[in-house]
């Protein structure tokens, strides 16, 4: 299923943290006897048994499973050292009685996570992507971020977050299409739970349209206006938007989709349903091809009776699949075929992380757009690029190399979704707002204030008073309570060789891509 595009034609609806486990090292010691002389009696007796006991190999680890041998003898810790213990998971449920009461945020939820967790010394680098954070902010490094940046993003945002000491507050603007606004702050909310007291205190703007807005164009030149910073989910190579994590990572009610961690297992499950050879050797695709020309371009690609292009594509019809209760919708049981299609509709999709995660091969249509994370995939490696301007001849001969390449092409679509089940993990996601918003507030210029008509928001005031499938899936992405581990830690920023060696490499590799598709179609007139 191809889930983007729905901004035309669906109606409205209403629709964790980390773990640990307390471990102890086993010490043994002999009963301690009061008297010195029991006492040295003790020890060399114990000694002389031991003794006895190698000399007669009957210490012999094999014949004592889960007895003697598995105990040491002397403790490895110096004296006074304690076992070390791992952090304990905290949960803390959502208070609905005491906010009915009040209809104010409860007041005891952790504030701080100062105390370590052990190991928190052998957290991971975060995934490469996360260098796009420095890239993103960027055209504030030198001036920072004053007020009035900000305040000039407020044309086309639809809410203004600020948070100060680790309190949310929300300002809305404009209702956001759907519930993307709703869930965008509820994502939030669940790092704040994630991370108490590790956020800086925060102003910014935020924009759920999916058109980036804030042209590079228009701030270049020696005369030029330093950019208003302005989040949304997506950018291109001539804006300077700051783009975050989507609201689906949390749930879309509208066309029922889950909450990341539910729907990522279903689909790690549904690609063991049937294997890459079983599968339909062909390209599919589904979705809404009112929204974008590019796509009404590939429904050309179908199979008719004078070609068969090897897609197989189909026009989704969201009300009728509405009425239907979404019962041929569901993303886990539609990895069948081969390969899968991914192109965008008004601009940049949430479906690509779905199709991406398929064990399919993703033939990726070149974008214009991306997202968070997309920057770091790379092509013949996660996907194999089409051209947009000739769709059907270049998804036919990826079609056709992939079933006579079998093992590249099964190797390329697991390298697909090995990243997203595990550089795109909730965890990760999490991160990676951390950090993003972390760099941000370094830039601040200014101590950020609760604006006059904001509201303080928290998990509460959202999840208790919301019914239905919002209900449902806020409590399926509920932080349960402050993470055991710290936050991967940030790779440094590209430097200008790297990132241009990183670009050139991957327009080498969609080079080559045409120059194999050249020579397929030059052989197949001969």
């Amino acid at each position: 299923m191809n889930i983007d595009g729905t901004r035309e034609s669906l109606p409205q609806g209403n629709g964790h943290g980390g773990h640990g486990g307390k471990t102890t090292d086993t010490i043994w010691r002999p009963f301690a006897i009061t008297s010195t002389r029991s006492s040295t009696v003790c020890v060399v007796s114990v000694l002389l048994f031991v003794g006895a006991l190698i000399s007669t190999q009957m210490l012999d680890t094999s014949n004592f499973v889960g007895g003697l041998a598995q105990v040491p003898l002397l403790s490895t810790k110096s004296k006074g050292e304690s076992p070390k213990k791992h952090r304990q998971q905290i949960e803390v449920p959502l208070d609905c009685s005491a906010y009915e009461l009040t209809k104010s945020c409860p007041r005891s939820y952790p504030t701080t996570t100062d105390e370590e967790d052990p190991d928190s010394n052998l957290k991971a680098t975060c995934p490469e992507y996360f260098r796009w954070i420095h890239e993103d902010l960027r055209p504030w490094a030198y001036t920072g971020i004053t007020l009035d940046m900000v305040e000039r993003a407020k044309a086309t945002a639809n809410f203004r977050l600020v948070v100060l000491n680790g309190t949310a507050y929300v300002e809305q603007y404009q209702k956001a299409f759907q519930t993307r606004d709703v869930f965008t702050l509820w994502g939030i909310l669940q790092l704040l739970r994630k991370y108490p007291g590790k956020l800086p205190d925060l102003d910014l703007m935020f924009d759920c349209v999916d058109w980036p807005v804030i042209k590079s164009i228009d701030y270049g030149g020696p005369n030029a206006t330093t950019p208003p910073p302005l989040f949304r989910y997506c950018k291109d190579n001539e804006t300077l938007d700051i783009v975050f994590p989507d609201w689906s990572f949390w749930g879309w009610p509208e066309i029922r989709v889950k909450s990341w961690v539910p729907l990522l297992n279903d689909l790690m499950e549904g690609n063991q349903k049937m294997g890459w050879d079983e599968r339909e050797p062909h390209a599919y695709w589904k979705g809404n091809p009112e929204v974008a020309e590019t796509r009404q371009d590939l429904l050309k690609c179908n199979v008719s009776d004078q070609q068969d292009w090897g897609a197989r594509v189909f026009a989704q019809d969201w009300k009728k699949e509405s009425k239907a209760g979404y019962k041929t919708s569901n993303l886990a049981d539609q990895c069948l075929h081969r390969f899968k299609i991914y192109v965008e509709g008004s601009a940049w999709s949430v479906s690509e992380k779905y199709i991406l995660a398929c064990d399919s091969v993703t033939l990726l249509v070149q974008p214009r757009y991306f997202d968070f994370f997309t920057r770091s995939l790379k092509p013949l490696q996660h996907y194999w690029p089409i051209k947009p301007n000739d769709k059907c001849r270049s998804i036919k001969h990826a079609v056709d190399w992939g079933n006579t390449h079998q093992q590249e092409a099964k190797a390329m679509g697991k390298a697909a979704s090995e990243f997203i089940n595990e550089d795109l993990k909730i965890d990760y996601v999490y991160d990676y707002m951390f950090h993003l918003l972390n760099e941000y507030g370094k830039l601040l210029r200014y101590q950020p204030t609760v604006p006059q008509n904001a509201v303080e928001l928290c998990s509460e005031s959202m999840a208790c008073p919301a019914q239905g499938l919002n209900k449902d899936y806020m409590m399926e992405s509920l932080v349960k309570g402050p993470s055991v581990t710290s936050p991967c830690t940030m790779p440094p920023p590209y430097d200008p060789a790297s990132l241009r060696n990183l670009l050139s490499e991957q327009e080498n590799s969609i080079k080559q891509v045409d120059e194999w598709e050249k020579k397929f179609w030059e052989n197949q007139k001969i």
